[in-house]
């Protein structure tokens, strides 16, 4: 794990050392940093949004689900456990609202859905009207692709892991939710300069 400067320094978090920066890959909007996983398909992003109408954390957390499964075009999706965690360490960092849901959804016109897991954090910057919001994508495996993995043949196991799309098995997601939860604990925000 490290410590990673987003946005010119002005936020900090601490991530797996080995996350692979988006931006030098692909174009990342300015109110997004992403980080992919170089084993499989996980991904943390961290994004500057307009705080949603909603002032209660379940409401917060229902609006900000509801907006990722609309930009995934989700065909399922589920909200789980919501919570307001306290606030620790630097006064400009407000307490987060926290919650997981799963989503179905096809990925690039594919004929089966991906099952994903999504961990949201959400800190609320009143003064600024804005919702600082740490996403991390989790690809999970389902039964089928697990039984295949276990039982096909070499051929038969790169064909599954291929279209798989970066799905990662249950003791993975463990590890990405304690991963998850050392990035909402460590998450500063140095300078609220970013949001004016």
């Amino acid at each position: 794990m490290s410590t990673k400067e987003l946005f010119g320094g002005t936020i900090t978090v601490t991530l797996p050392a080995n996350l692979v920066d988006a931006a030098d890959l692909r174009q990342v909007p300015d109110t997004q940093e992403v980080f992919m996983y170089p084993d499989s398909g996980i991904s943390v992003i961290v994004e500057v949004l307009e705080s949603v109408e909603a002032q209660d954390a379940q409401g917060i957390a229902k609006l900000h689900f509801e907006s990722i499964a609309h930009d995934n075009d989700a065909e399922e999706s589920e909200l789980f456990e919501v919570a307001q965690l306290p606030a620790e360490g630097s006064h400009q960092t407000p307490a987060p609202i926290v919650f997981y849901g799963t989503q179905t959804a096809r990925k690039f016109n594919s004929m089966t859905p991906d099952h994903v897991r999504f961990l949201v954090a959400v800190y609320r910057v009143p003064q600024h009207n804005v919702d600082l919001v740490l996403t991390m994508n989790v690809p999970i495996k389902t039964a089928n692709e697990a039984v295949a993995e276990a039982d096909q043949s070499i051929a038969t196991n790169v064909i599954v892991k291929a279209l798989d799309a970066g799905a990662v098995s249950e003791d993975e997601w463990e590890s990405a939710k304690k991963t998850f939860d050392v990035a909402v604990r460590s998450l500063r925000i140095v300078d609220l300069g970013l949001f004016a």
